[in-house]
């Protein structure tokens, strides 16, 4: 157990953050599914930015890596371009 009251409240913090960081990891990547099963291109094309915007929230508070938000963003336009 920690001794110092500023690694008991660093650990408190982190617990919130990271519980933070899964809820929004979690959102992210259930609207990502959706988008991929979505098979009518004007519903894909109406949610396309809305997950975006999602993938560049992760990546911007580093819950994510920012190569791997870029790819995804890349597999996402492609997916959409194709149907």
């Amino acid at each position: 157990m920690a001794n110092h009251k500023s690694s008991i409240k660093r650990i408190r913090s982190n617990n919130a953050k990271r519980l933070r960081n899964r809820y929004y990891a979690k959102t992210t990547r259930n609207a990502v599914r959706k988008l991929r099963s979505t098979t009518d291109k004007v519903e894909a094309m109406e949610k396309l930015p809305k997950v975006i915007a999602l993938v560049d929230k992760l990546a911007k508070r580093s819950v994510i890596h920012k190569n791997k938000a870029s790819n995804l963003k890349s597999k996402l336009m492609r997916h959409v371009n194709h149907l």
